[in-house]
């Protein structure tokens, strides 16, 4: 196979599904996690973009419980003050709206494996994201959204402007702002701020937390079905549990 290209999707989850046990079972007994995914890849001979996949689904047990005990429901939304990692969200969705892969990881959040945010470019797929994305958060009925864009990623001002003018009719207060650090941002929001995004570093930093891809698949069940290696551990996601038994 060519370099840079990834395997089909079932045959990609058979190769990962033995690294992924191996991963999880060392990282259960308190090995470093960055040295534990390298040794695991070099055992299996897998290629860089295989290595990323296990990266971003695979923690240990401990690691995993933590995070879902922080994620709120799709339902436990309403009336909430919501603060948007805009890129992280808008993204995943638009990867999904351009058919690719989606994966369940072991923390019970959904994640492509497209590694684009640095080279990410606004195209008609992202404005479509965006709209997909601000539907999602009226059918949830939060109180207001803060939406944070990093002013590093090419044009972030102009997606701005965009999701201003498009939630200028919103049933809800939406304030979008670009800052050259999201993460520390978000982190600081607040003891009550419920944070949306899938970035682990953030997640496991703030108190609360949802997965807005989810909650947007949930209502758009028809467009994608997620894949998972070998653990499902998230019941709150009911869409995912054909996959992967």
């Amino acid at each position: 196979m060519p370099d840079g290209r990834l395997l089909p999707a079932e045959e990609l989850k058979e190769k990962l599904s033995e690294p992924a046990i191996e991963l999880r079972y060392l990282l259960s007994k308190g090995y470093k996690r960055r040295n534990t995914i390298t040794f695991v890849s070099n055992h299996h001979r897998l290629r860089e973009q295989e290595r990323q996949i296990l990266s971003r689904l695979v923690f240990s047990p401990e690691t995993a419980e933590g995070r879902i005990k922080k994620k709120l429901t799709c339902s436990q939304l309403g009336g909430c003050d919501l603060f948007v990692d805009g890129y992280n969200v808008i993204i995943s969705i638009e990867n999904v709206l351009k058919n690719e892969l989606i994966w369940l990881a072991d923390d019970g959040f959904l994640r492509d494996t497209c590694g684009v945010f640095n080279k990410h470019r606004i195209t008609d797929m992202t404005l479509m994201a965006v709209d997909e994305m601000l539907s999602t958060l009226a059918a949830l009925k939060v109180r207001s959204v803060t939406i944070l864009l990093d002013s590093q990623m090419s044009n972030s001002g102009r997606l701005a402007v965009f999701i201003r003018k498009k939630s200028e009719n919103t049933i809800f207060k939406v304030d979008v702002m670009t800052s050259k650090h999201v993460d520390f941002d978000l982190k600081k929001a607040g003891e009550y701020a419920v944070i949306a995004t899938a970035d682990s570093v953030i997640i496991d930093a703030v108190n609360k937390v949802v997965d807005m891809m989810g909650c947007w698949l949930k209502q758009n069940d028809k467009i994608a079905k997620p894949f998972n290696l070998n653990v499902v551990r998230d019941k709150s996601l009911d869409l995912t549990m054909e996959n992967g038994e």
